[in-house]
This record gives C-alpha cells, sequence and structure tokens, in this order.
C-alpha cells in the first residue's frame, strides 16, 4: 500500500475552518450563533473534522469568519508561504503599473493568521518539549 498518498497533500477543510477561527479568537459558540438557529457548539466541532465542507456552507463561514472561501479549500502552511511569496511579487507588479484596483488587505489579514499560526505552533513544541524535559 505505498501509492502516492503521501505524495498528494489532502487539504482539510474542517481543519482550516478550526485554524483560522482559533486565530481570529472565535469560539465555536460565536460562529454556530454567526450561522443561524441551525446550528450549535457541537455541530461546529463535528464540522471542524469534516475534510470536505459544502461551497455554500463554506461561503456562510467566510461571510461569518470574513476569510476568502479559498483560504478554506486551500491552506496548507507549505503552500501559504508560496502563495503568500507570489501575490507579494504581483502585488508590487500591479502597484508599479498603476493599478487602483489592487489591494493589500487581504493579504495582510492572511499574512497576519499565518503568523499567529506558526507562533501558536511554536507554542505547542516548546511546550510539549517542556512536558518531555519534565517525564525524564
Amino acid at each position: 500500500m505505498t501509492h502516492s498518498n503521501a505524495m498528494e497533500k489532502k487539504i482539510h477543510e474542517g481543519r482550516n475552518v478550526k485554524r483560522f477561527r482559533e486565530m481570529l479568537g472565535i469560539k465555536q459558540e460565536m460562529l454556530a450563533y454567526e450561522l443561524g438557529d441551525d446550528w450549535n457548539q457541537k455541530k461546529i466541532s463535528i464540522l471542524e473534522t469534516k475534510e470536505t465542507i459544502d461551497v455554500p456552507l463554506l461561503q456562510q463561514i467566510s461571510a461569518a469568519l470574513k476569510i476568502p472561501v479559498e483560504a478554506f479549500q486551500n491552506f496548507d502552511e507549505e503552500q501559504a508561504v508560496n502563495i503568500i511569496s507570489n501575490t507579494f511579487q504581483e502585488g508590487s507588479v500591479a502597484n508599479n503599473s498603476g493599478s487602483l484596483n489592487y489591494t493589500f488587505n487581504p493579504l495582510e489579514k492572511v499574512m497576519e493568521l499565518f503568523e499567529r499560526l506558526l507562533a501558536s505552533e511554536r507554542e505547542k513544541v516548546e511546550l510539549m518539549k517542556e512536558i518531555l524535559e519534565k517525564m525524564k
């Protein structure tokens, strides 16, 4: 069973919803409230375990968290770095050509979220190291 599963990284949309929600400091209950009467904390918890989420629902979550649908569909740490660096390069070109339609706001938000995610991951690693040291 060594076919290309390791090669094809699957995006886990539910986990991405959870990551962005947590980075924004929004509790499951609050997201449930934003999505309407059919939602509660438990349903959000279950939703965040799903690998894929229907696009109409992703659009609702996108509106509630003010994060583009594509972020949930495409985000993994490795790709994010490439997307961010490519966007900066394209942005510079767009700005130099005098385009007035280009805005940095979404990119700045993604950068901020990405940096917070990395910081959070580093904190978890440090905490795990401390716990392991105490167990020795």
